[in-house]
């Protein structure tokens, strides 16, 4: 976005994306789909979240953009729709990382 001029309309795109992302039970999802596809019972076997509470998410993730679900017979298969969203979380993991190791070293 450096240089970059934006609308308020592209703005809160960006915005709503980010609200999407800023829930830990939906960051949870995305990392568990971060190996491949999974179904609903898979993802939650892995979270340990109710499988209301795992659709719920997933709808709001797919409605993103950042999922996406394949049906095969009675079982829905989600998996990743945005790769994107992983140079991201690592980006914010580094730098909190970063943060972590500077407040550290302060208190040595």
């Amino acid at each position: 976005m450096s240089g970059l001029v934006m609308s308020d309309d592209q703005l809160e795109v960006v915005a709503q994306r980010f609200r999407v992302l800023s829930d830990p039970m939906r960051l949870k999802i995305l990392h568990n789909l971060r190996e491949g596809e999974l179904t609903v019972g898979g993802l939650v076997e892995l979270t340990g979240a109710s499988q209301p509470n795992v659709s719920k998410h997933l709808s709001i993730l797919r409605g993103a953009g950042l999922v996406i679900r394949r049906q095969e017979g009675n079982q829905a298969y989600f998996s990743i729709g945005a790769p994107f969203v992983f140079d991201l979380c690592d980006i914010v993991c580094e730098g909190i990382r970063k943060e972590f190791e500077q407040k550290q070293s302060a208190f040595r």
